[in-house]
């Protein structure tokens, strides 16, 4: 094959979000006439575009195509120099294939997103807030985080102060609030603070939340403490007043046997009558038949076990549940998935699928429930029609459930968003790992958290809105 081509510029620059294009110009320097195809190739491919597609040319002629590059403002489009390349394919010699390369430079951009979960913590000694950071920009993010409030009457323990952030990941911070004074008695008191994220070269990123800080003693305990004194107060004095009459029981045995010890009197004295009794006779145990609320356990017909019960549903603290009891020491994750149209799939666990592939049906909802880790907790990031920048959000923070209860995110309404991902964690010091599958592509990479340098978190899916999640695969 004879072909010359050549890329003007050799090297771009774009911003993310906006676009680029780049001239490939080509000629036939050979001695037939021949049709060209073209094909972006590399990293970049995604994003960029040939046009037009196939060029025809008779020898010795040149001709040019455009490729176009517009990268997302995504934390996929990473900063610095990419290289790419264009495959051209000829028709009449398809396997003498040439692929011209150039390099295309992505200027970098930061967004970071904060949040604290939960927004309100309670407590009498102290509350341990989490500081979710999201590095949606396409740059490493170094920052530092402290806490302030008015009146300095919180406290803060924050660890790690201080945080590194891949593009495209996020990281917590765990806060312990301790209140500088403690309140005995009275009513809860609201304590407002916040944390500030500090980025170097501008201004901090502040971060509201509420501190609830209760009693030692409620003041229902007081009012209980109170009214107790009183009562025993009372008993005491009535116990005093009241001297009951005792009888010798020998004396009364004595005149049964007609024997007097007193000396004989010209008119007999009627006996005296009885007191009471001061001890109360105590009420009838009940039989080994009675139960709880006054009925006998063979009373009644039994008429509601004679009716036919709805089995229960298989949730996935269901499944987990019985997991954990052939495997008491191991450490199992379960799952299910809400999907549009279908509604739950079956429970599955330890990385089996949950949900559909292929089948255009989107997860609305997630089911999930975990065993040897201590709990589990997880947030949806749905759809978002206000959305500016082309991606979801994270309507509602996150839910958390012990080790065998079911922990639920997303939403079964009718007109609930389509899920794009979610995040999730499990205690413990346990890892766990993750890989979706979403609209229009196939199932993403495997990925896991790492609890040891602070991201103890996972992500499942995009933050495309028009990338939904379709099934996902769970281990710990």
């Amino acid at each position: 094959m004879s072909l010359w081509t050549s890329l003007e510029p050799a090297s771009a620059t774009v911003d993310p979000g906006g676009s680029t294009t780049v001239r490939l110009r080509l000629r036939n320097t050979g001695d037939v006439v021949d049709e060209y195809r073209f094909e972006a190739v590399g990293p970049l491919a995604p994003w960029a575009r040939v046009e037009p597609q196939v060029l025809r040319l008779y020898p010795g002629t040149t001709g040019s195509v455009e490729v176009s590059f517009a990268p997302p403002r995504t934390p996929d489009a990473t900063a610095g120099p990419n290289p790419y390349a264009v495959r051209i394919t000829p028709t009449e010699h398809p396997d003498a294939t040439t692929v011209p390369e150039g390099n295309l430079t992505i200027t970098p951009f930061t967004e970071v997103r904060a949040e604290l979960v939960p927004p309100t913590v309670k407590g009498r000694f102290r509350g341990r807030p989490k500081l979710a950071v999201d590095n949606l920009g396409n740059t490493k993010l170094t920052a530092s985080v402290s806490g302030s409030d008015n009146g300095d009457q919180l406290s803060y323990d924050i660890h790690p102060a201080n945080v590194q952030i891949e593009p495209g990941r996020a990281a917590f911070v765990k806060t312990t609030l301790k209140p500088r004074q403690i309140i005995w008695f009275g009513s809860k008191e609201s304590r407002p603070y916040t944390l500030a994220l500090q980025r170097s070269g501008v201004d901090p990123m502040d971060v509201e939340g509420t501190y609830v800080q209760r009693s030692f003693l409620p003041r229902w305990l007081a009012t209980f403490l109170g009214i107790f004194m009183a009562l025993a107060l009372t008993f005491v004095m009535l116990w005093i007043a009241y001297k009951p009459s005792v009888r010798s029981s020998a004396t009364e045995k004595i005149q049964e046997a007609g024997i007097s010890t007193l000396a004989p009197s010209l008119s007999p004295t009627p006996e005296a009558p009885k007191a009471p009794s001061s001890v109360p006779t105590p009420p009838p145990a009940a039989t080994e038949t009675q139960k709880p609320g006054g009925t006998a356990a063979g009373a009644g017909g039994g008429g509601s076990e004679d009716k036919e019960t709805k089995a229960p549903e298989r949730t996935a603290a269901t499944a987990v549940q019985k997991l954990a009891a052939q495997d008491p020491t191991g450490r199992h994750i379960c799952y299910r998935a809400y999907v549009s149209g279908k509604g739950w799939t079956d429970a599955v666990c330890d990385g089996e699928t949950a949900g559909t592939v292929g089948e255009e049906t989107p997860v609305k909802a997630v089911n999930i429930a975990v065993s040897g880790t201590k709990g589990t907790s997880s947030a949806a990031f749905v759809h978002n029609p206000g959305s500016t920048n082309g991606e979801g959000h994270f309507p509602d923070p996150w839910s958390g459930a012990a080790d065998g209860i079911d922990n639920y995110v997303g939403s079964t309404k009718k007109d609930a968003p389509n899920m794009l991902g979610l995040t999730i964690n499990v205690g413990g010091g346990s890892s766990v790992c993750q890989t979706a599958h979403v609209h229009n592509d196939a199932w993403l990479g495997l990925e896991c958290d790492d609890p040891g340098s602070g991201f103890d978190f996972t992500y499942a899916g995009t933050h495309n809105n028009g990338l939904w999640l379709e099934a996902i695969k769970l281990t710990v």
